[in-house]
């Protein structure tokens, strides 16, 4: 029996950054971002946008068709949790107005957790084949101003959906994966900034990535050859580009572009989504690539510092195109609005009040969903 992703979902907020602003009021020659990493915009969130807004508007698109009848079990990736004890899942299946009779766990693993719910949710479908499993992962990337991390910041959410007999990619049974207790980044309770060692993480990345591809080929008995594409943890676009380039000792630029390029689109615009990062470079790729990829297999790596990294694969199902979002996500990341350097940092210094007491936000543009305020502890989330 096939099990993989039957239909994928892309969202990130209504609000960039140019990095060509952000270099001109740091100083920085512009190239710095656009080429040393990568990487042009990246997303931000206003007051009134959290994760919980973008997981219920990345799945929205998916309830608007259909795509959510039958769901059971709802799994939210994510590091960038709300509450110390309620799964922001539950926020999320009210948005979404979903059946009572249904699992809501949130996960954390760093950038990994929607790797794991895959997983999970792999085994449920197995259990009972005419279930479906929806898996949302959504993320604010976070820095301190003027840090080296500041320039890979970013948002998104990516939600899918996990059956039998899927219309995109049938995940193979085969994979490699590593986990070692290391601080390449982490986010004490404390702050709301992520701590990181870049050159520490770098290194530790492609560790992770080197041994579960070497487990993943042992397995499998297959080679770099046997893959039309491969998707990456993108951290920012630089990191793919080099990760392969360490398992395709030699491979020319050409070449390089030909088999990751098309999965860098969407990051390149939306930064840093952490947990979604990787399926934010499968939708990417979908999307984009003219190729028709039926029956092709895709190779697929994810890493969570801290660490653990996953190295998998799937086959590109026939007819696969039927299923895309393609002019939905192209129309979310032609309508955004640019900031200014000053409403970026404006936004940046808002902080979300901790006294419990009773807070309104002001409305920005989201998606269909917003974060209202706070009332007693309690977050108020509503449709717009």
């Amino acid at each position: 029996m096939k099990i993989g992703i039957d239909q994928i979902s892309f969202y990130t907020s209504q609000y960039f950054l140019d990095l060509k602003t952000l270099a001109k009021a740091r100083g920085v020659d512009p190239d710095k971002y656009r080429v040393g990493i990568g990487q042009s915009r990246m997303g931000i969130p206003p007051p009134d946008e959290d994760i919980v807004t973008m997981a219920a508007s990345a799945a929205f698109r998916l309830k608007e068709r259909g795509a959510l009848d039958g769901v059971e079990n709802l799994l939210l990736a994510t590091e960038s949790g709300i509450d110390q004890s309620k799964a922001a899942g539950l926020f999320v299946h009210g948005l979404l107005g979903l059946p009572s009779r249904c699992r809501v766990v949130e996960l954390k693993q760093a950038c990994y957790s929607a790797t794991a719910a895959l997983r999970m949710a792999m085994g449920l479908v197995a259990m009972k084949p005419q279930s479906k499993v929806l898996i949302i992962a959504s993320d604010v990337a976070r820095y301190e101003l003027d840090s080296p991390g500041e320039s890979t910041q970013g948002c998104g959410a990516v939600a899918f959906t996990i059956s039998a007999n899927p219309r995109l990619v049938a995940i193979d049974p085969e994979s490699g994966f590593y986990a070692d207790d290391v601080m390449d980044f982490w986010r004490p309770n404390y702050l709301s900034e992520a701590q990181v060692d870049g050159k520490y993480s770098t290194l530790i990345y492609i560790k992770a990535l080197k041994e579960a591809w070497k487990q993943y080929a042992e397995e499998s008995g297959r080679s770099l050859d046997d893959f039309a594409r491969f998707c990456y943890h993108i951290p920012f676009t630089r990191m793919a580009a080099k990760a392969h380039q360490k398992l395709a000792r030699g491979i020319s630029d050409e070449e390089l572009e030909q088999v990751i390029g098309e999965s860098l689109i969407y990051s390149r615009e939306a930064g840093n989504c952490y947990s979604a990062s990787l399926y934010v470079g499968i939708t990417s790729l979908f999307d984009n690539c003219a190729e028709d990829l039926s029956g092709r297999r895709i190779g697929l790596y994810s890493y969570g510092s801290g660490c653990v990294g996953e190295f998998f694969s799937g086959v590109v199902q026939s007819g696969y195109r039927t299923a895309l979002l393609k002019e939905v996500h192209q129309e979310l990341l032609a309508g955004r609005t640019e900031l200014t350097f000053q409403q970026y940092e404006d936004i940046y210094n808002y902080g979300i009040p901790t006294d419990g007491g009773e807070h309104v936000f002001a409305q920005y543009c989201t998606g269909p969903f917003r974060f209202a305020g706070i009332e007693a502890h309690k977050r108020i989330y509503e449709s717009v």
